[in-house]
């Protein structure tokens, strides 16, 4: 496990008052290459010539090293810090990455059960002025020029050291999209996008924003502390039994949560579909936005109703709302029908249309949190009865539905687009929800 600085690490923001903590500066030794520290020493590192690394020493109670940035490179050469052997960075295993220009640090040993502590961080270009918060977690990228983003299509934990001021930075702008539900089974609806929450960007840059990062929505202020950070999976797809049979159907699922910073999205809602256990046919589930509802078949021999309701949107209800409620499916007398489109995160559903086509997904949002427009939590499109035409995915990776064949489309990873449904000749299965995402932003110089 490694992490840039900040990972399972306390940290007080400031400058570093070395000579308080007993350090003695090797100033006419200035370091461009891998090294190991000595107890009770502070190294200037200078990473120009390239990347290296500090290997810390055996640990005693209470020994000292600090580590500052020479030439104001740590952003573009990283600087890593390496606890020796089995020891540990703040009771967990593995290296520390220093990662911000101007960057010091000051660890202490406590014992074999913590190991290493930074009881100090800061940059030494911010005293008396600006200061800027300093962090790490996920993928980091500088994006126009002044900026960071972190993104995560995993979980992880969003580390800030140092907090940084209101003449720089004290708060960071987010994007928490939440898991697509996955499509439902047998002339199926399709699954709503996963939850959609951001803030409106005025805080670092003031990029562009979909109509969702509005008032009351705000920047998060931060503290010195770690933000865990979950990423929430796509629902599973609806699987129809052997030949199309419904009796062993497999509805499909809802996607999970995602949060960070104590917001939370909705897992997008999974698609109407036959469940047998349920002795008849289930309705679009609710969540982020919500799935799409199922087709029936009225007039037949099928039991079923012509349709069930969709599924409703931004539930539970946050302010702006986090996604829009699916599709309602139509089916006349005679095939074919097709299943309602999943809900997306500006859009509703679309309504399938009697006589064979299935609904659309309702459109995502577009930010440009990460500095390039993206279009996002795009709703799945339905499925439709044989000779039907599938709904198209919403725009913002909402998966397209199927009419054996093809087969329902997944919804796009780390978009949080919902899956789209399936028909019901034969053996089709809905696409999955993707993947959730959280990116984080804000000023670092």
């Amino acid at each position: 496990m490694s992490g840039t600085v900040g990972d399972n690490i306390f940290r007080a923001s400031g400058v570093i008052a070395a000579a308080a903590a007993g350090i003695d500066w090797k100033t006419g030794d200035i370091k461009t290459a891998t090294f190991t520290a000595t107890a009770g020493e502070g190294y200037f590192c200078n990473t120009t010539g390239g990347v290296f690394t500090v290997n810390l020493p055996a640990g005693s109670a209470g020994d000292l090293v600090a580590i500052s940035d020479y030439a104001g490179t740590f952003t573009s050469n990283n600087l890593t810090i390496s606890p020796n052997g089995s020891e540990k960075i703040n009771g967990g295993e593995g290296d520390v990455i220093l990662a911000t220009e101007g960057q010091s640090l000051t660890l202490v040993y406590i014992d074999s059960t913590q190991g290493w502590r930074a009881i100090e961080a800061g940059v030494f270009g911010s005293v008396g002025g600006a200061e800027f918060i300093i962090a790490s977690g996920g993928t980091i990228t500088t994006v126009c020029t002044n900026y960071k983003a972190h993104t995560f299509t995993g979980p992880g934990t969003f580390c800030v050291s140092a907090v940084g001021n209101c003449g720089g930075s004290d708060s960071v702008d987010y994007l928490v999209i939440a898991g697509g539900g996955g499509g439902g089974n047998k002339r199926s609806g399709a699954g709503g996008a996963g939850g959609y929450r951001e803030s409106p960007g005025a805080a670092s840059g003031g990029y562009t924003v979909s109509p969702l990062g509005v008032s009351p929505a705000a920047a998060v202020p931060v503290s010195a502390t770690g933000y865990p950070i979950v990423v929430g999976a796509g629902g599973a797809g609806g699987i129809s039994g052997p030949g199309g049979s419904a009796c062993v159907a497999t509805a499909g699922t809802s996607g999970a949560n995602s949060s960070g910073l104590c917001i939370t999205s909705t897992g997008g809602g999974t698609g109407g579909g036959i469940q047998p256990a349920a002795g008849c046919c289930g309705s679009g589930a609710p969540g982020g936005s919500g799935g799409g509802g199922f087709a029936g078949n009225p007039g037949t021999s099928d039991p079923f109703p012509a349709s069930t309701a969709a599924g409703t949107g931004n539930t539970p209800p946050v302010t702006p709302p986090q996604g829009s409620t699916g599709g309602v499916a139509v089916t006349s007398p005679t095939p074919p029908g097709g299943g309602g489109g999943g809900g997306g995160a500006t859009a509703v559903g679309g309504t399938a249309v009697p006589g064979g086509q299935a609904g659309p997904g309702g459109a995502g949002a577009t930010s440009s949190i990460n500095a390039t427009p993206t279009a996002r939590a795009g709703g799945g499109g339905g499925g439709g009865r044989c000779g039907a035409t599938p709904g198209v995915g919403g725009s913002g990776g909402g998966g397209a539905g199927g009419v054996h064949p093809p087969q329902g489309v997944a919804g796009t990873v780390n978009t949080g687009g919902g899956g789209g449904g399936m028909g019901d000749c034969a053996d089709d299965n809905s696409g999955n929800g993707g993947s959730g995402v959280v990116i984080i932003r804000y000023k670092f110089q």
